[in-house]
């Protein structure tokens, strides 16, 4: 299966998940695919050739092709931030002799596991209590991340609560606000 260093690199991806999910989901939208039996994962596990699970080793022992899929990430991510949390997390589980729990051989989203952050208002807040990034990236990076992230969260709540529904309508699984501030740029 994985080597040493390779279940080390796991275990810093998975130790560092909350505070690395604001780099691979930006968006208020992102968070909304973490739902159980969705093919996206939505706990912090890993397994062998399962696509529910966070952290996905394709490949078996000799395979030139094996690698680590980190399943986090969402197409609205900046890939040079997401790539470097990504790598800044599995180095230091490498650094650190971290072991990872063991790989889920069943249902990921049936597994004993921390759940991922909800929202990118419980991501944002898990980024900014975090002192690996700062020590990473640079208090300067994270804090005006966390700073714009949260003046965005701020304008999508502003937009629900202007735009609430009436008694008996059905509330949208995307709001207007999400189309206009994401479907340009996205």
């Amino acid at each position: 299966m994985l080597s040493d260093v390779g279940r080390r690199y796991v275990a810093g991806l998975l130790e560092h998940t909350a505070a690395m999910a604001p780099f691979a989901a930006p968006t208020v939208n992102g968070y909304k695919r973490f739902r159980p039996y969705s093919f996206a994962p939505d706990r912090v596990t890993w397994a062998v050739e399962n696509r529910g699970a966070l952290v996905r080793v394709q490949g078996s022992p000799g395979d030139t092709s094996s690698h680590v899929e980190m399943r986090l990430g969402e197409p609205a991510a900046n890939p040079y931030l997401y790539m470097a949390s990504n790598i800044a997390a599995g180095l230091d589980g490498i650094r650190r002799n971290l072991e990872p729990p063991p790989p889920v051989s069943a249902d990921p989203y049936a597994a004993e596991a921390p759940l991922l952050p909800a929202s990118l208002s419980e991501a944002v807040a898990a980024l900014d209590a975090d002192e690996f990034y700062r020590s990473v990236f640079g208090p300067t990076l994270v804090d005006y991340l966390v700073m714009m992230k949260r003046a965005e969260i701020r304008r999508y709540e502003d937009a629900l609560a202007a735009a609430a529904p009436s008694a008996g309508s059905v509330v949208p699984d995307v709001s207007d606000w999400e189309m206009r501030e994401y479907f340009e740029f996205f």
